[in-house]
């Protein structure tokens, strides 16, 4: 899913590119093994380093994926937040550009290699291991429904929408919008671009129904 880097085919690397080399092999191997079949000699032959630079920089091995969580979060923290930046504030059509805009969030946060990393560890390790991702809640998710919920009540404010709280708007759209292709993602089937507007046009026309301040059509 997030394929090591081959150190035998990169050029000369400095210490901040070594260190994402680092943590994208630990992803992959994480990913697959799952926290508990993975071990720091297993991530340090895959990333060709030494098990001691490893532990020099991230000490062990709840350290190191919590390292990992952390820059898969910022990395779709970047991508979440320029889609955001192209949020319908000002609507031509609320249900089209929704669509629009949900499609685009799918597709470059949620289907996207970083999303489905953290999906499946969370899936697999976040039972057992809850304190891993307790950053992650708070910079991740929550980030997002904060930032959601706002543009949310702007169109509230406006009169495009009925809220009683835009922070429960910006839950349920993110999983309307979703719903259809959870059990694609569960699988690891692809996801075209049918698939991407067919759960965007579903989920935003739930959405509306509920909570819309015109009934559709």
């Amino acid at each position: 899913m997030i394929p090591a880097a081959d150190p035998d085919i990169l050029p000369p690397r400095g210490h901040a590119a070594k260190r994402l080399s680092l943590l994208d092999t630990a992803a992959a191997v994480f990913c697959r093994e799952g926290f508990g079949g993975a071990n720091i000699d297993m991530i340090a032959a895959e990333a060709g380093v030494s098990r001691q630079t490893i532990y020099n920089h991230h000490g062990d091995k709840k350290s190191l994926l919590m390292a990992v969580v952390r820059d898969v979060t910022e990395r779709l923290n970047a991508g979440v937040f320029a889609t955001l930046a192209t949020f319908p504030d000002h609507p031509d059509d609320l249900e089209a550009d929704l669509v629009a805009f949900a499609i685009r969030l799918n597709r470059g946060c949620v289907c996207n290699r970083d999303g489905k990393f953290l999906r499946k560890l969370i899936e697999t390790e976040g039972e057992r291991y809850p304190e891993l991702f307790a950053s992650w809640r708070e910079e991740g998710p929550g980030k997002t429904w904060s930032a959601l919920a706002a543009r949310f009540a702007r169109l509230a404010h406006a009169g495009h929408l009925r809220l009683d709280d835009p922070d429960i708007a910006a839950r349920q759209f993110l999983a309307l919008i979703a719903a259809d292709l959870k059990i694609a993602m569960a699988l690891g089937d692809p996801i075209d671009d049918d698939a991407l507007q067919s759960a965007a046009a579903n989920g935003v026309s739930t959405f509306l129904r509920a909570f819309g301040s015109k009934p559709l059509v």
